[in-house]
């Protein structure tokens, strides 16, 4: 149904959303400092949107039969965004800066994808990027607004 630039790409998204889910719980998990009590419950929302995609594109590469990525083993080897074992000594801020980071790399990689499955003429496939890159556009926004 769909090539495999298609599917390869799909898959580079299921870990890197994967990574993405595990940097922002980390994030959750260790802040500390002014403005926790409006940015914990936020990063919740941020993993439930990031876990949402990843199950999104993983259902879309099913779809055109490829095989998700499917262990924590497989998406830390796979994406291309790093973890770090967290530790106290990080502000807020430098906290957010990570996230910030990782969503401006999934946009670049959201574009990617479209410009791949554009090209395979998978209009369900780039579908889904052009929502998901709206999303992520928009969370790139918040948190540039918010370290401001």
């Amino acid at each position: 149904m769909s090539n495999e630039k298609t599917k390869a790409i799909l898959n580079q998204t299921v870990a890197d959303l994967a990574q993405a889910s595990a940097l922002v719980h980390q994030t959750h998990w260790y802040m500390r400092g002014r403005g926790f009590l409006k940015l914990h419950p936020k990063m919740d929302e941020y993993i439930d949107d990031l876990n949402e995609f990843q199950d999104e594109f993983a259902e879309r590469l099913i779809t055109i039969g490829g095989s998700p990525l499917s262990t924590l083993k497989e998406f830390a080897e796979a994406s291309k965004i790093k973890l770090e074992t967290a530790t106290w000594d990080k502000s807020m801020d430098e906290r957010l800066e990570g996230v910030l980071a990782t969503y401006k790399y999934l946009a670049g990689l959201f574009k990617e994808g479209l410009s791949v499955s554009e090209a395979d003429e998978d209009a369900v496939t780039v579908d889904l990027y052009t929502g998901a890159l709206g999303d992520v556009e928009k969370t790139i926004w918040m948190l540039e607004a918010e370290l401001a």
